[in-house]
């Protein structure tokens, strides 16, 4: 008689906690402790440009670019270690030429062309929709800085690899484009507030921005 009751209930139990509400805990992110929006100047000799940014970031050259491409010694990096991120700079002249890889039955082969506005424009924006697949939208908004310089920011929506982008020029000799990326797998939710925390200092850059 005492096991049945005991059985009993240990059954009732079972029954009461399935039978219970269960609310699943909300998903969490880490708290990030953002440094105080603060800034330095980038005015090297022999750049075609200077701008202000952050004091919690660092300068170093695009050496991904810089050996294969000697005629593009001014594509650098805006380092963020603090947040494993970075901003790419890429400058080119316009009415200056590049190089490209062209595939061919043999291989690839080395071939140049001259850098036109309408052409680094529209590269420009090829690169920004190559993430279509994985973004939920794309906007782009046309801007002009307190000193004259023009050009177009890109919001990229969803998780693609990167969510902010821009390019300013003068349409006759500077062309630069930026692009804000992260050291780690696109998540819309948990770089959100590090995504707005870094767009205002490329709104920072791009207002001072200087040609010369």
């Amino acid at each position: 008689m005492k096991r049945l009751f005991v059985g009993l209930y240990i059954l009732s139990l079972v029954f009461t906690a399935c039978n219970s509400n269960y609310t699943p805990r909300p998903k969490g992110y880490f708290a990030i402790d953002f440094p105080q929006h603060a800034y330095q100047s980038f005015n090297q000799p022999g750049y075609p440009y200077s701008f202000d940014y952050p004091v919690y970031g660092s300068i170093a050259r695009d050496s991904s670019f810089f050996d294969d491409n000697p005629d593009n010694p001014y594509w650098i990096n805006v380092d963020f270690p603090g947040f494993d991120a970075k901003i790419y700079l890429s400058y080119k002249t316009v009415g200056g030429t590049s190089g490209y890889k062209v595939k061919t039955e043999d291989g690839y082969r080395d071939s140049f062309a001259t850098n036109t506005f309408e052409n680094l424009r529209e590269e420009a924006y090829k690169i920004t929709y190559k993430h279509t697949a994985r973004a939920s939208s794309i906007e782009d908004s046309v801007f002009k800085t307190p000193s004259g310089v023009e050009g177009v920011f890109f919001n990229v929506g969803g998780n693609a690899a990167t969510g902010k982008q821009f390019y300013v020029t003068d349409s006759v000799k500077h062309f630069l484009r930026g692009a804000l990326y992260f050291n780690s797998t696109p998540n819309e939710d948990s770089l959100g507030i590090v995504y707005k925390f870094l767009e205002q200092d490329m709104q920072y850059l791009i207002n001072t921005l200087k040609w010369r």
